[in-house]
């Protein structure tokens, strides 16, 4: 019979956050139609919101495998972006912000459609997509068989493990220099920008994965008289794809952030080009619009990772 789950704090979650919300929309609604008031009055609303938002996410159950239902699993993201967006409303309503330096939401609405109605974000997302997509998937390519070699021969661990993270420390911005130089300016750079910053993630998670499948795995897999491809194929990969698909999700989102920054020198196309650019051009509302496009792609593809995760034939290396 499973267990029932509290809903209680999620209530309370609820509850807080609209207690909060609401007191900051009320007074941007009367700023923005009037002069100065009193707001006093809204401090007991909101702290008695922000009691109820920690007394609720303190009485979360700790077991993170306690599932939630699908609708509060939908509704609560959507209710955390809201009270963003109506703080972040109500602050520009009520002049909190320094004249100039962050935009409200309307002046972003409107650099979005200006940007999409031009064409020009839909064509930066598809040149930053390009990139993200061939330095990564070159990097996972070269990394995975290494990975192996290095997880299952201890020589080669012992000889290549130190220089792995010597450059898996530096910063990938410090290559920027040298790809330059290398490879001029445009996409190649950027590309390999986004190579060295996933190469040796992907290669020490993947030694980390091989090394740790049990060898009675292998025995067996001797004594069925498995040798060379088929132990690769029906043992070793099955049994590390799932901490290598977790790899690859975290990968995937470093190599997101990267690409901006190297399209901050490297290019002349893209979201971090349209950041830099907008920044130059002292268009704060351009610069939120990069933003959150950059955020909103991050969520897909770290959604669509976490949802191959979730694939029962990659689960094969854990306990069903």
């Amino acid at each position: 019979m499973p267990a029932r789950v509290n809903s209680k704090p999620a209530v309370e979650i609820v509850a807080g956050g609209a207690l909060v919300a609401v007191p900051v929309l009320i007074a941007a609604l009367v700023e923005s139609g009037a002069g100065e008031r009193g707001y006093g009055w809204l401090l007991v609303p909101i702290f008695l919101g922000l009691f109820l938002l920690v007394h609720g996410v303190a009485r979360l159950p700790h077991d993170s495998r306690v599932p939630i239902s699908r609708v509060a699993g939908f509704v609560l993201p959507i209710l955390c972006g809201c009270i963003i967006l109506t703080a972040w409303w109500g602050g520009s309503a009520l002049n909190m912000f320094p004249i100039g330096t962050v935009p409200s939401p309307d002046e972003v609405g409107d650099a979005f459609r200006a940007e999409i109605s031009s064409g020009r974000l839909l064509a930066d997302i598809i040149a930053s997509l390009y990139r993200v997509s061939w330095g990564f998937a070159s990097a996972v390519v070269f990394a995975v068989p290494l990975g192996l070699v290095i997880g299952r021969h201890a020589a080669t661990r012992y000889a290549l493990l130190p220089t792995i993270n010597f450059f898996r420390s530096l910063s990938p911005i410090a290559w920027i220099p040298f790809a330059i130089i290398w490879f001029g300016v445009g996409d190649p750079p950027a590309i390999f920008i986004i190579f060295i910053a996933t190469f040796f993630q992907v290669v020490l998670a993947t030694a980390a994965a091989a090394g740790s499948v049990p060898r009675i795995y292998y025995k067996v897999a001797e004594d069925l008289g498995m040798r060379g491809r088929a132990v690769l194929f029906h043992i070793t990969l099955p049994a590390i794809l799932p901490q290598l698909v977790t790899a690859l999700r975290v990968a995937i989102g470093v190599a997101w952030m990267v690409v901006v920054a190297a399209e901050m020198i490297a290019v002349r196309s893209g979201l971090g080009f349209l950041i830099v650019d907008a920044r130059n051009g002292l268009r704060m509302d351009l610069v939120v619009c990069g933003m959150i496009t950059i955020g909103a792609i991050g969520i897909a593809l770290d959604m669509i990772f976490s949802r191959l995760a979730r694939i029962p034939s990659l689960r094969w290396g854990f306990e069903q």
